[in-house]
């Protein structure tokens, strides 16, 4: 079992950055692969980025592609996600997850995540 818990979240002003912390608890920390999903009013949650466990491997959804930067530290037991140059269309609700893996291209599927934290608001202001 893994229990996820987000910070970092808050106002920004458009072109902004922001850095997401998930602290993990439990010791497999180092076996999950780890994402970032969001969810914006009235719409579905999607998927942001994922990293590999041993952090070797990273994967982004085309919008955040080059702006976002997903990274761990096994030691910290703790996934980051780094947010520059944000966009209004970045308002959401993000939320940590974890995932015992399955095919790399897959994990862009909330469904192959078995834990989730409760979510930490970004609101970007244009």
């Amino acid at each position: 079992q893994v229990q996820l818990v987000e910070s970092g979240g808050g106002l920004v002003q458009a072109g902004g950055s922001l850095r997401l912390s998930c602290a993990a608890s439990g010791r497999t920390f180092s076996s999950y692969v780890m994402g970032w999903f969001r969810q914006a009013p009235g719409k579905e949650r999607d998927f942001v980025a994922a990293v590999s466990p041993s952090g070797d491997s990273t994967l982004y959804a085309d919008a955040v592609k080059g702006r976002f930067t997903i990274s761990r530290d096994n030691a910290k037991i703790t996934t980051y996600l780094q947010m520059n140059s944000l966009k209004p269309e970045d308002t959401a609700v993000y939320y940590c997850a974890a995932s015992l893996g399955g095919t790399w291209s897959r994990l862009r599927s909330s469904i192959l995540y078995a834990y989730w934290g409760q979510g930490t608001q970004v609101t970007v202001s244009s």
